[in-house]
C-alpha cells in the first residue's frame, strides 16, 4: 500500500464530527449509533461515575486485534484516527476489504469517559489505569481485562497520546509519533513473543519515515507489570504502545491524527497480509529513544535581573468552560542548552517582563509578555 493512496484515502474518510483535544461520548455517541446497524457495538461496563463504556466489534477473519483508547482521558488523538479508519473500512470504495477478510478487530474508543469529560488522565478516583493492571482495583480496568480474556487477541494496540516535551533522541526533532515493544520480563527479553510487535512496528516506522523523517521514537522499556502493555506481552500476547505526539504548530493534532491513522492502515495491512513470525524486528532496534528536550516556547537570551538567560515556557492543558485553553507557564529561567522549543524568541539580551508589566519568575502564567514594548502572544 503507498503512501499517497493511504494519505488520499484519509482525506477521503476523516470523521468531520471530530476535531481537536477534547473528545468524549458525547462526540462518539451518534458516530456509535450509525455503526451499530451493521456492526456489533456493545455496552461492554459501567465507569466509576456510571458513565457506559462501549465496544465494537468489525471484520471476520481469525487474525484478532484488540484496540483501546482514551485509557488516559485526555489522550484522544488516537480515538480520532480511530473513526478514521472505520469510516475507511465499512466504505464499499476503500479496496480495504482483505483487512476485515484477515482480521477481527475489536475496539474500545474510550475506555476512561470520566477522564475524557474532565480531560484528565485518570479516572475519577484519581487512579492512573495504566497502573492498575495487577491490583484491577478499577472498574475500567476490569472491563479491558474481561474483554482481553473473553476475545483472546493475537495482537494488542495500547493506543496514547504524549505531551509536546518529546523528541526522537537528543536532537531539534519532536517525537510526533512513538512506539513501544513493552518489555515482558525484568531483564527485557528481547522474546520471540516481543519479536512479533517490534517487526510490525518496524513496518509502521518505515512508512512514517517517508511523511516525518527523524520524527519518530521508542520508549524506554523498562518493565512494570503494574502497566497494561507489559502484562499483555507477559501473557504471550504481541502487544503494541502507539502514542500520538507532537506536530509543528498542530496544537490540535490534527496533522498527528492522520499520521497515526497511517500507522493504523499501514500495521493492519502488514497483518492481513503477512504472517508475522517476528523475524524481520531488527529495524525496530534503530528506532532513537525518545528524550524530553522540549518546551513549547523558549525566549533566548532573555535579560533578568541582570542576568541572561533562557525563559522556557511550556502550555498547561487546561479544561475552562467545557473547551481546551493551552496557558503558557514559567518553568526554567537558566540557560537552556539542549533543549529546543517549539517557538523560539531571541531577547538579544533585552529584558522580559510579565504580561502586567513584572519580571518573570518560575511558575507564572502569562498569555504574552513584553519585549522592547512589544506584546508578544505566546
Amino acid at each position: 500500500m503507498q503512501i499517497e493512496d493511504i494519505k488520499g484515502l484519509f482525506l477521503e474518510h476523516k470523521e468531520k464530527s471530530l476535531f481537536g483535544r477534547y473528545i468524549t461520548h458525547k462526540d462518539i455517541l451518534p458516530l456509535l449509533e450509525s455503526l451499530k446497524k451493521k456492526n456489533h457495538v456493545d455496552v461492554i461496563g459501567k465507569s466509576v461515575l456510571g458513565h457506559p463504556i462501549y465496544g465494537l466489534k468489525i471484520g471476520s477473519g481469525r487474525k484478532k486485534v484488540l484496540m483501546w483508547s482514551q485509557m488516559h482521558g485526555n489522550e484522544s488523538t488516537t480515538t480520532k484516527a480511530l473513526f478514521d479508519l472505520l469510516n475507511t473500512l465499512i466504505s464499499a470504495e476503500s479496496n480495504n476489504k482483505h483487512i476485515l477478510e484477515a482480521c477481527t478487530l475489536y475496539i474500545i474508543p474510550i475506555l476512561n469517559p470520566d477522564g475524557a469529560l474532565a480531560y484528565t488522565r485518570v479516572n475519577a478516583n484519581e487512579v492512573d489505569l495504566n497502573r492498575d493492571a495487577q491490583n484491577l482495583s478499577q472498574p475500567e480496568s476490569r472491563v479491558l481485562k474481561s474483554v482481553f480474556e473473553s476475545f483472546k487477541p493475537d495482537f494488542c494496540y495500547n493506543l496514547h497520546g504524549q505531551r509536546t516535551i518529546f523528541s526522537a533522541g537528543k536532537v531539534n526533532k519532536s517525537a510526533t509519533v512513538s512506539f513501544l515493544a513493552p518489555a515482558q520480563d525484568d531483564s527485557c527479553t528481547i522474546t520471540d513473543n516481543r519479536k512479533v510487535a517490534m517487526e510490525v512496528i518496524a513496518v509502521m516506522n518505515e512508512t512514517l519515515q517517508s511523511v516525518i523523517p527523524n520524527q519518530v521514537g521508542v520508549y524506554d522499556d523498562a518493565f512494570n507489570i503494574n502497566c497494561v502493555g507489559d502484562t499483555f506481552q507477559s501473557k504471550n500476547v504481541p502487544t503494541i504502545l502507539f502514542e500520538a505526539g507532537h506536530y509543528h504548530n498542530d496544537y490540535d493534532r490534527e496533522n498527528t491524527r492522520e499520521l497515526i491513522y497511517i500507522s493504523y492502515l499501514t500495521s493492519l495491512n502488514y497483518i492481513a497480509n503477512t504472517d508475522v513470525s517476528g523475524s524481520f524486528y531488527k529495524p525496530y532496534l534503530d528506532i532513537p529513544e525518545n528524550e524530553k528536550c522540549f518546551l513549547d516556547v523558549i525566549i533566548r537570551n532573555a535579560k533578568i535581573k541582570d542576568r541572561i538567560v533562557d525563559i522556557g515556557i511550556q502550555y498547561q492543558e487546561t479544561l475552562i468552560k467545557n473547551k481546551l485553553e493551552f496557558i503558557p507557564k514559567v518553568l526554567k529561567t537558566e540557560t537552556l542548552k539542549g533543549f529546543y522549543g517549539h517557538k523560539e524568541i531571541d531577547a538579544n539580551g533585552s529584558e522580559v517582563f510579565g504580561e502586567d508589566g513584572g519580571l518573570l519568575k518560575v511558575n507564572n502564567e502569562n498569555v504574552f509578555v513584553i519585549l522592547n514594548n512589544d506584546k508578544i502572544l505566546l
